[in-house]
Formats: structure tokens, sequence, C-alpha cells
């Protein structure tokens, strides 16, 4: 006996293949209107639903990475800043350097983009199928202390070393703990020629064994970054400025 488009759903959902059972209807349309033929509209079923489940991976992938907000370098405006390292962005976006196990810093005042050129690259990654993680660098520090205390530190310091690309993001934006240094160090050289990290800094590298408090960690924790790495630095005009002299525009032609 034929069933329904009702029950077909529910069969088509209780053996997990929800995306089939979504558009079901809409293809069967199609064929009664003639628009398709059957072996046709069952091609587009059978894409229906692995397209549903890509788009579940992908949204699996960016929940474990961490990563906040979805960016994307097709949105950001280089010629308001012709000063950006648009050309060394833009080659970094190839992910080869994922693949080489390479590191990338990318260094300069607030405003400039770089956290959101960084964010773009770790959400192109994601959409690769590369496995990423992304911290706010004084919620890593955080990470690792909270899992020292819980006696989990090794179980997190291999989450670390696990992630093919790490995103460690606003070094230096907040105040560190005395330990912040060697923490970083640590992590740094655990995934010295296994993975490739990024960090962003609004402080340039003279400044970093001040900030630190640790010339000593300092030193071989930027030759680690540096031996393979690229040096990205974003000048010129803040990004948030001009946003906030938008507003402020905004407001005045509304009055």
């Amino acid at each position: 006996m034929a069933m329904s488009i009702t029950e077909l759903e529910r069969s088509l959902t209780a053996l997990r293949l929800s995306g089939m059972s979504a558009t079901l209807q809409a293809r069967a349309l199609q064929v009664s209107s003639h628009e398709m033929d059957f072996i046709e509209a069952f091609s587009w079923l059978v894409q229906d639903e692995l397209d549903r489940r890509r788009s579940r991976l992908l949204d699996r992938r960016y929940a474990l990475s961490g990563l906040p907000e979805r960016k994307d370098l097709k949105a950001f405006d280089w010629g308001y800043n012709p000063r950006l390292p648009k050309r060394e962005v833009l080659e970094l976006a190839t992910l080869k350097f994922i693949d080489a196990r390479e590191d990338a810093l990318l260094i300069g005042p607030p405003g400039t983009g770089k956290s959101h050129a960084a964010k773009a690259l770790a959400a192109l990654a994601i959409n690769r199928g590369y496995k990423v993680l992304y911290r706010e660098t004084h919620q890593l520090i955080e990470d690792i202390n909270e899992a020292r205390e819980l006696g989990s530190i090794r179980k997190y310091r291999t989450q670390l070393k696990a992630a093919e690309l790490l995103l460690i993001d606003d070094l230096f934006l907040r105040k560190l703990p005395a330990q912040a240094g060697d923490e970083l160090a640590d992590v740094l050289m655990s995934r010295y020629e296994k993975g490739s990290t990024i960090i962003t800094s609004n402080r340039p590298f003279e400044d970093w064994a001040k900030l630190l408090g640790d010339v000593v960690v300092v030193t071989p924790l930027l030759d680690r970054l540096m031996h393979h790495g690229h040096l990205l630095k974003f000048e010129g005009k803040s990004w948030r400025l001009k946003e906030a002299a938008a507003r402020v525009a905004k407001r005045g032609s509304t009055e």
C-alpha cells in the first residue's frame, strides 16, 4: 500500500533523512506538474539531503571552533585603508600556509582590521574542512588555568595541539596574568611545525618582553613564530573611527 506524503516525510525523518523530508513535497509537486521526471526529482532529493548534512557539519565545525562570528574578506573595504597588507592577506587566504604548518602574526593599531582578516581566514579554513580553534588571548589563558585546576590540563593541551589552525586573538588587549608568557610559550612550542597559529596584536614586538614580564620567554616564542611565519603589519586609519563618524553623521541628518 502506497504511503501518503505525510507518512513518507515521517519515514524519511525516522531514517534520519531530514533533508529529503524537508523538500519532499516541493519535489513531488515538480513531478506532478511535469517539470521533472521521477529520476531527476529523486536525484535532487538526494542532493537536498547531502546539502543538509554538509550544512549541519559546517555548523558543528563552527560551534567547536569557538569562532564568535563568520567574517568574510569580500566584505573588507580595502580602498578605505590602502596601507593594509592586502596582497599578503589574500595569499594567506589560499590556506597554503596551513598545509605548510606556517604561522602568521597580524600586528597593528586597534581598529585597522587585524581581527576581521584573521577571523575571515579562520572561517575559510572551517569551510574547507580544517580543524580550527579560536580563542581571545585572555580566554585562552583562563581556559588553561581552569583546565589545570580541574586536572584536565593534559587533555586541553592535546586539544590545542590537534587544531590545524589556532587563532589567538587580541594579544595584549587586556592585561595578562604573571604566568601568561610561559603558558603562551608552551602552547606555541607544542604546535611548532605541527600546526599553524595566527596571532593578532596591537603591540609591536619591542613591547612584548615588558608586557609578558619575561625576556627569556619572548625570545623563543618569537623565534618559533617567525621561523616559518608571515608578518603582516596593519597600518593606517581605524575602521571603528570611520563607523563612529558614520553613526554621528546619521544621527545628525535625522535631527
